[in-house]
Order: structure tokens, then C-alpha cells, then sequence
């Protein structure tokens, strides 16, 4: 489910022709998320993404990327004007897109990247700078300043921008797999919200399906369903 460009299952080397593979995102204006059908979103590039708590299955997105997928990845990219991202999935992308610069990475190259983290990483990739402490207000000033702020991967930091509702357009692809393990775009105890369906979901020739949904800015609502007979 990415509307741009992606993680890999470890940081290639400078030089490495490995390119990452399309992944989770998420974006400030437009934002996406790969998930299964549980919902899980966790290492979707690669074996050893991110094993926090002994994750068992890195990759899983791999054996279903299809066209659509990767017309839908370029497409973002093309639109994006600011990449924002966490330190896990910035260091995977600073140490491989400086040496890429042809087709998408011409455009990951040009535009300000945003790194959000607690620690003080080294930020080697041209045009980087570091968010301050107040995430709410330095991301609401990305979203003033920018028309397409996108977040690749950084799950933890997805979770974060889902509960501030620092989000115009969530986009989903959920993948025919069921995991039973792992971090999930909606954890348990995520921020009730409702979304929007803004157009009709489209599937890719791998099963995927991609939906695409706007914040309602309200908690879910609530109702009756009647008896269709009554």
C-alpha cells in the first residue's frame, strides 16, 4: 500500500544495486500504510526490517507486489513535495538513495527529508534536518508549509500520527495474509476515529487491494441495524 517508495530488509551498502522495495507509507497530506489482513504492518520489506519481539515473518509483502502497486508507489512519489520519516526507516533510505538518483530517485533526492526520532541521529542524506520534541506542532507546521508531505514505514510513528489525527488521506493496502503476530497500523487501544471511503477500492493482480480514506475529524458514530424485514 504505498503511494511512494519503501523499505528494504537491510540498509544497503553505498554502491549496493538493492533497491528498496515499496512499503508501508503514511503522509501528512496523502498517506499510506501496507497492512495484512489483520492488519499488521510490520517489516513488510524484508527479513530483518525490524524484528522487535521476535517477528517471525520480514518480507511478506514482497511475494505480492504487482503493477499496480508499483504504478501506485511512483505515482507518489511524483506528487510528494517533503518526505517525512523515523530514524529506523531514514537510516535504511540515507544509506541507499544518495547513490540512486535515476527515475523515483530523482525525487527522493530533491525534496526536504524530515527525521522524527527521540535520539540524535546522524542525518548523512542531503536536505535532511531533525523535527523537534513537539511532534504535534512541528508536524502541523509540515502540513502549513508543504501540499504532500509523505511517511514511509515507521510504524511506531505512523501509530503516533493515526492517534493525533495529523492526517488528510489515509491509504490502505491490505494484502491475503494473515500473520497472527506483529505491530499493526491500529493497535489495541488505538484512538477511536472515522474515516471517509473517498473513492471505490481498486485490487492489484496479487490480491492486494488498495482503499483510499479521509478523516472525518469525529469518533466513529453509532447506531441500530434493523431487521430488513421488520
Amino acid at each position: 500500500m504505498c503511494p511512494t517508495s519503501a523499505q528494504t530488509s537491510h540498509s544497503p551498502s553505498p554502491g549496493s544495486s538493492q533497491r528498496p522495495r515499496a512499503c508501508s507509507v503514511v503522509a501528512t497530506n496523502q498517506r499510506a500504510a501496507s497492512a495484512n489482513a489483520p492488519r499488521v504492518a510490520q517489516a513488510p520489506g524484508g527479513p530483518e526490517e525490524d524484528l522487535d519481539g521476535d517477528f517471525r515473518f520480514g518480507g511478506w509483502q514482497a511475494p505480492h507486489m504487482d503493477e499496480l502497486i508499483g504504478e501506485s508507489v511512483s505515482a507518489g512519489i511524483e506528487t510528494m513535495d517533503a518526505l517525512l520519516l523515523g530514524r529506523r526507516t531514514y537510516e535504511i533510505f540515507a544509506a541507499y538513495w544518495p547513490h540512486h538518483r535515476a527515475d523515483v530517485g530523482i525525487q527522493l533526492n530533491a525534496v526536504p527529508k524530515y527525521v522524527a526520532s527521540r535520539g540524535n541521529p546522524e542525518l548523512s542524506w542531503e536536505g535532511s534536518s531533525l523535527l523537534g520534541p513537539d511532534l504535534v506542532a512541528e508536524v502541523t507546521a509540515l502540513r502549513d508549509r508543504h501540499e504532500s508531505t509523505h511517511v514511509i514505514g515507521s510504524i511506531n510513528f505512523v501509530q503516533t500520527l493515526l492517534a493525533e489525527r495529523l492526517f488528510d488521506v489515509l491509504t490502505l493496502w491490505v494484502y491475503p495474509v494473515v500473520l497472527g503476530e506483529g505491530k499493526k497500523v491500529f493497535p489495541d487501544g488505538a484512538r477511536a476515529s472515522g474515516l471517509r471511503l473517498l473513492e471505490p477500492p481498486v485490487a492489484g493482480s496479487s490480491g492486494a487491494v488498495q482503499r483510499r480514506y479521509a478523516p472525518t475529524g469525529a469518533d466513529p458514530a453509532t447506531g441500530t441495524v434493523e431487521d430488513p424485514e421488520s
